[in-house]
């Protein structure tokens, strides 16, 4: 049984959801459909709840940084139960689930991203998506700011080569196309 929260941390529970629900379920929103990413929004404000004591100044990367764990768990647990019906069916070990879809308008830019690494995408989504500072954008992935700013430079680096050898056509590297129209900065 949920225990009740005490009338202080009622409070800030509500004064958090108030503030960053749209936050929470947009960043989801480019993630997951609406249903999951409202569930996934739930279940973070409960998670938050639990964990008021470790509340940082920068609740919005928290949140997200909730919400994103949260996501792996299930994303984790719905691969499980889904390899557990391919081996009951076929008897054989399943394919694992390829890298997320992610619609953008240039197919270019999107046939690039889903080349890179999952590390490498979050870092850029989070800076051109959900517009986070690199302090918040740290606080979802669990790293130190420095450690954000450089796991984003080495990922607007790579995007750069990625849609350069794209639009030469072969893999070899040449010279990098500008980016910041994708994440703004730094090449």
């Amino acid at each position: 049984m949920a225990q009740e929260p005490k009338p202080d941390q009622r409070q800030v529970v509500e004064r958090l959801y108030r503030d960053h629900y749209d936050v929470v379920l947009r960043y989801l929103l480019r993630r997951v459909d609406p249903s999951t990413a409202e569930d996934i929004t739930t279940e973070t404000f409960l998670v938050a709840w639990r964990r008021l004591d470790s509340l940082p100044a920068r609740e919005a990367g928290w949140l997200c940084g909730i919400a994103r764990r949260v996501l792996a768990n299930q994303r984790r647990t719905d691969g499980r139960q889904k390899a557990l019906v391919e081996r009951s069916a076929t008897g054989s070990p399943p394919v694992p689930p390829g890298p997320e879809d992610i619609v953008l308008a240039d197919l270019e830019l999107s046939a690039a991203l889903r080349g890179l690494s999952e590390t490498d995408r979050e870092a850029l989504l989070l800076a051109a998506w959900d517009r986070f500072e690199p302090a918040e954008a740290a606080a979802v992935l669990g790293c130190s700011r420095t450690a954000y700013a450089v796991r984003l430079h080495r990922a607007r680096r790579r995007l750069a080569i990625a849609l350069a050898s794209r639009s030469t056509g072969d893999d070899a590297v040449g010279p990098t196309t500008p980016v910041t129209h994708i994440v703004g900065g730094v090449q």
